[in-house]
């Protein structure tokens, strides 16, 4: 019997981690404060509950993320497999009933032979083999027993999530439903501002009282997860310019964009629920009610969530972990996850899987294969373990950190599809020996 490997947290990287473990026959015990303790973030006890969005972000191999969830398709990936099997229609993009996803994570985790669940806050590091995927919000205890053993500091950043409403109280005679450039299917709905309608929402979301969030600054907000309010802060056209831009969305009114647009997406298979696109916000929960009620086709909105926001904290990652997420200082210890600076749901799947299957391999006296930066997970790998980065921030995955071709392709999304090409036929090669 092969000596058992502790892993930490039963979020997406811990489930991923936990599962590639188990199907390698390593015994697995995966630890969850659910349900006895929640971060401000979590409402849910199933495992791999999705908080800030329910897409997992685009799916075409012209797309690092694409690429990404197509590489951990193929080798095997738990989440992805769920994910898949829980899509709801999101145009070229993996969205997913996040209930049901979840759902279906756990009961896969829980009926899995090789993994016994512990549930209970876990206060210090482990002894023997442990992959450590607690999470950005690691609680207060865990969170001090890391410190002490890596020493140095800790980096920290902001995350926020977004409100979602009732599709029934969405007002669609001021809205229509389309996907941008009419890609993929229509899947969105879409509500439409005129200028004069978005001078008043930009005017009310800028004076909008915040709610309280210890030591919060602007500056310190990550991109991929800015709240609305402090995108809008940054002048009147940014928000026109990126989530609320009406490119290649026409009003079928007017057969022209309007003048600025917020997307809603869905947020279950029922298409009950819909997801404010963009809108993440620390926002108070009563101001979010009154500027998002501004917006002519959620004048008559039911918020069944409103959006929060926490503080995230991670590791730096290059001065202390390697291109498989161990620990330099103490190689049996594994970190996966937004702990270790990887930014996303899919990017905390991938270092879920490289920290499962590396530390199955050492479990079973072999040698992990080197994921290069040819590929997507590779990369991703190899970025956060780059001791040459010197300002260390949370990455989503990009083809800014793969290997280029080599030769000029003309076209950008042409060329970043041969490098997805090129990624696959390399992930296909190492199936074998992960």
């Amino acid at each position: 019997m092969p000596e058992f490997v502790t892993v930490v947290g039963a979020g997406l990287a811990g489930c991923e981690a936990a599962w590639q473990l188990a199907q390698r026959d390593i015994p697995v015990r995966l630890h969850e404060m659910k349900p006895q303790q929640h971060t401000p973030a979590h409402h849910s006890d199933d495992f791999a509950e999705l908080v800030c969005s329910n897409s997992l972000r685009s799916d075409e191999l012209s797309n690092a993320a694409g690429l990404l969830k197509e590489e951990l398709r193929r080798l095997g990936s738990l989440i992805l497999a769920c994910a898949d099997e829980n899509r709801v229609e999101a145009g070229g993009a993996l969205a997913v009933d996040r209930e049901a996803f979840a759902r279906a994570v756990t009961e896969k985790i829980k009926n899995h032979p090789n993994i016994e669940i512990v549930y209970g806050e876990v206060t210090d590091i482990p002894e023997g083999r442990v992959v450590i995927a607690s999470g950005p919000l690691t609680s207060d205890t865990l969170f001090d027993a890391i410190h002490r053993k890596v020493g140095g500091e800790f980096l920290h950043f902001y995350d926020a999530a977004a409100p979602i409403v009732t599709a029934e109280s969405i007002d669609m005679d001021s809205a229509y439903i389309a996907s941008r450039y009419g890609k993929g299917t229509a899947d969105y709905i879409n509500c439409p501002f005129t200028k004069e309608e978005y001078d008043a929402f930009w005017n009310a979301l800028t004076t909008a009282e915040e709610a309280p969030v210890h030591g919060f600054e602007d500056s310190k907000v990550f991109e991929g997860c800015m709240p609305i309010e402090v995108n809008a802060r940054r002048g009147y056209d940014t928000m026109r310019f990126g989530i609320l831009k009406p490119i290649g969305l026409p009003d079928p009114k007017t057969g022209r964009d309007p003048y600025a647009v917020l997307q809603l997406r869905r947020d279950n298979a029922q298409g009950t629920l819909y997801n404010l696109v963009g809108c993440q916000t620390h926002l108070k929960w009563g101001e979010q009610k009154r500027v998002f009620s501004m917006i002519p086709a959620l004048r008559n909105a039911e918020f069944v969530r409103y959006g929060v926001m926490h503080r995230n904290t991670f590791l730096d990652s290059p001065r202390l972990l390697d291109a498989t997420y161990a620990l330099k200082a103490d190689p049996r210890i594994r970190f996966a996850g937004q702990m270790t600076g990887v930014e996303g749901y899919v990017e905390s799947t991938s270092s879920g899987f490289v920290a499962g299957v590396a530390t199955a391999l050492e479990v079973l006296g072999k040698t992990m294969p080197l994921l290069d930066r040819q590929t997507a997970t590779g990369a991703l790998a190899l970025y956060i373990s780059d001791h040459t980065v010197a300002k260390f921030q949370p990455m989503n995955v990009n083809f800014g950190i793969l290997d280029p071709l080599g030769y000029k392709i003309k076209g950008k999304r042409e060329k970043n599809t041969k490098i997805s090409e090129r990624a696959l036929e390399k992930i296909e090669s190492l199936k074998g020996e992960l």
